[in-house]
Parts: C-alpha cells; sequence; structure tokens
C-alpha cells in the first residue's frame, strides 16, 4: 500500500478545540485541494492537443476533460475535505455516500447510496474520508466501489488524518490501494476516534 503523508500545518489545518466552525470548514477544503493535488500527479488521463496564443499556434499536452475525475466524499464529513477539489480539475462527477457508523459497534452502516450502476472502465476515483481510524467505513466504502465496477488501481483515498489500525486494515483488505493523509496520529481510543485526531470532523465542519 502507498501511503502519502503531507504535513496539515502546512495547508492550515490544525484540530484546536475552539477553532470556530467556518475556520475549520475551510481548512478541510484547503487540505483537501492540496491533496488532491498530490493524489493526481501523473495519474490524470492527458490529451495532445493545439492551441491558439497570442503569438501563435502550440502544441500541448493537457488534463483530458472527457475523461472526468470521480470524487466520492464519505458524507457528511468528506463534504468539507472534498469541497474544493472541483477547482482544480477541468471535469468531474461527484458521487455521494452517506454512511454512519454504530456508536457501539463501531460497525458502519449505508443510508446514502448515489454512486452509479457502473463506473467506466479506466477512470479516476478520488475516495474523501477525512478520518482513518479503525478503517471500518473505508474499507466497507472500498467494498462499494469495487461492486459498483471500481478497481483498486482506480482508487485512491484522501484523508485529513489516518491512524495504522485504519491503514492496516486497508493493506490487508486492498493489497496495492494508495492512501493521501494530512497526517499521521498513533493511537485510536476505545471509541473509535483517533487521539489526538481532530475529533468528528463532521460536528466540527458543520458546527452540528
Amino acid at each position: 500500500m502507498e501511503i502519502a503523508n503531507h504535513s496539515a500545518t502546512a495547508a492550515g489545518m490544525n484540530g484546536f478545540k475552539d477553532t470556530p466552525t467556518h475556520a475549520f470548514r475551510s481548512a478541510m477544503g484547503e487540505l483537501g485541494r492540496l491533496l488532491a493535488y498530490e493524489a493526481t500527479r501523473d495519474w490524470l488521463p492527458t490529451a495532445i492537443r493545439e492551441i491558439q496564443t497570442p503569438m501563435g499556434k502550440a502544441v500541448v499536452k493537457s488534463v483530458n476533460p472527457v475523461e472526468p475525475i470521480m470524487i466520492v466524499p464519505i458524507l457528511r464529513a468528506g463534504l468539507a475535505l472534498a469541497e474544493l477539489m472541483t477547482s482544480i480539475f477541468p471535469s468531474t462527477r461527484t458521487f455521494h455516500l452517506g454512511m454512519a457508523r454504530d456508536e457501539m459497534t463501531l460497525q458502519p452502516s449505508v443510508y446514502l447510496n448515489r454512486l452509479p450502476d457502473r463506473f467506466p472502465k479506466g477512470c479516476h476515483i478520488l475516495l474523501v474520508d477525512p478520518m482513518l481510524a479503525t478503517g471500518g467505513t473505508v474499507a466497507a466504502a472500498v467494498d462499494l466501489l469495487k461492486e459498483h465496477g471500481a478497481e483498486i488501481s482506480q482508487i485512491k483515498i484522501i484523508s485529513a488524518v489516518a491512524a495504522p489500525p485504519a491503514l492496516k486494515k486497508l493493506n490487508e483488505r486492498f493489497p496495492g490501494i494508495c492512501v493521501y493523509t494530512g497526517a499521521m496520529d498513533q493511537t485510536v481510543n476505545e471509541k473509535g476516534f483517533i487521539v489526538p485526531g481532530l475529533g468528528d470532523a463532521g460536528d466540527r465542519s458543520y458546527g452540528t
């Protein structure tokens, strides 16, 4: 499994418990945008085309707008992390996936599934889940993507903070999957939260 760890501080992210909601959500969006840059480096579909500059014609390689990037945020915290990703790609499609974790069993359940019937062969999918703690939710999401025709080579995961249990589970179940995260914390408590982590990213992003 490929893991890319990028400084959350550089993106303006902080975990101060009194950070205002708007500032937290804004930092999440900026971090997601920076991680999307890294995740799609040398991965985006490109096309050779001719353009007209003020001085003449030029043949250039550019991102191919005919092949959109598929963004799958896991609701609701994933919305904040994915908010600015669409600003850096010429063409995207967003498919929402709502998943809730039982507070007692820590097992995920799906309450909203807006995935396509089948993902196009060879498409590029960014699965966005801010907190990779136990890994149960993100692993279930990857299973759903596979059920809808995606291959592991088509999927990259973007998170704000990740912990060893989640990365171990992903590596065991989906060898070769790529994870891009803003920070690595080493502990998950008995309630399934990353410590020190950021708390509940959905609550902190939307104030509810």
